[in-house]
């Protein structure tokens, strides 16, 4: 497997917690690809613990949201772990900056091959976190990956949607379709010829004065000192345009009304991807789906925003349908 020059110092966009023990680790998927990850533990904590890998969002680092996410829950009890998604971050994977819905839903079903190895992790009480993108992919992992008992999605963006249909389905048709990925494959062109890939999406900079909100709240997140980092996508330009082709073509969700394990959606009532949570949420079946919406929130205050990230009520969400399984 790959040797990966993982960082030694401190560097997340959080405060270090001293109620947890942290490290950093290596695991592998099943394409071959290295992991980087921060393993986050409660202190004085004995025997095997309920565990959960966290990540996202789409196109971030485990040094921003889900070290975030991960750190927290360790305060709450749990094993945890915060993964750099394959080509991303300190992760292995070549070229850099590709996204891939087969790839990174892999991605979390290693972080549950991991886990379940540790001597110091209860293999039967295994959950998920995705935050953003990753929350579409978390749902996705769950969808097919029995050992998942419970998943969270937060702020939740079904990626294939958003590259197939456009923001809030705007370019659902086939024209705007054979569009996006007739210029695409001509970008796959050009990539060939010079050797190197263009890179897309990530946030618009500068900021324009006509941006819609959801475009100024993630400038607010990613390119200010609240939540810039030097190894995420959307901080420094973007991910590999044509990673886009996969996703058009390749929807996730798929079976997610068989899901029988436990599933959390949650949203800020202002948040601008509140349509994919609503969507996925109403094709989960059983009693032990919930939907909750955060008053008042927008889409990044469920980034970083620990008084209004509702963590108790995640601790009692995931405690709760450990002890049913």
């Amino acid at each position: 497997m790959e040797k990966l020059n993982l960082t030694k110092e401190w560097d997340k966009v959080f405060a270090k917690s001293d109620k947890v023990l942290h490290d950093k680790i290596t695991f592998h998927n099943r394409y071959g690809i290295t992991l980087a990850a921060d393993l986050y533990k409660p202190k004085n904590s004995k025997g095997r613990l309920p565990a959960i890998a966290v990540c996202g969002p789409f196109g971030a680092v485990k040094e921003q949201a889900s070290g975030l996410y991960a750190q927290t829950m360790a305060e709450h009890g749990f094993l945890t772990v915060a993964f750099d998604p394959s080509f991303t971050g300190e992760s292995g994977g070549q070229p850099r900056y590709v996204a891939s819905p087969d790839i990174n839903t892999e991605d979390f079903c290693a972080a549950v091959d991991y886990l379940s190895c540790r001597d110091d992790v209860d293999p039967d009480k295994i959950g998920i976190i995705g935050i953003c993108g990753w929350g579409g992919m978390a749902i996705n992992a769950a969808a097919m990956d029995t050992r998942i008992k419970v998943t969270v999605a937060s702020t939740m963006y079904d990626m294939t949607r958003v590259n197939a249909k456009g923001y809030f389905d705007a370019a659902d048709s086939e024209e705007a379709r054979y569009n996006t990925k007739n210029a695409l494959n001509t970008q796959r062109i050009l990539d060939y010829k010079n050797g190197k890939y263009e890179l897309g999406g990530g946030v618009v900079d500068p900021l324009p004065a006509d941006a819609p909100f959801f475009v100024k709240d993630y400038y607010d997140y990613y390119k200010t000192k609240r939540g810039y980092h030097i190894r995420s996508l959307n901080s420094n330009g973007g991910w590999n345009k044509t990673s886009a082709l996969s996703f058009i073509n390749m929807p996730i969700l798929a079976y997610s009304n068989e899901i029988k394990s436990a599933v959390l959606i949650m949203h800020g009532e202002k948040a601008h991807s509140c349509y994919f949570s609503k969507d996925a949420f109403k094709n989960l079946k059983g009693n032990n789906k919930e939907l909750l919406i955060i008053p008042n929130a927008v889409h990044t205050d469920l980034y970083d925003k620990t008084d209004v990230i509702p963590f108790d009520k995640l601790e009692d969400f995931f405690k709760r349908n450990f002890a049913s399984e």
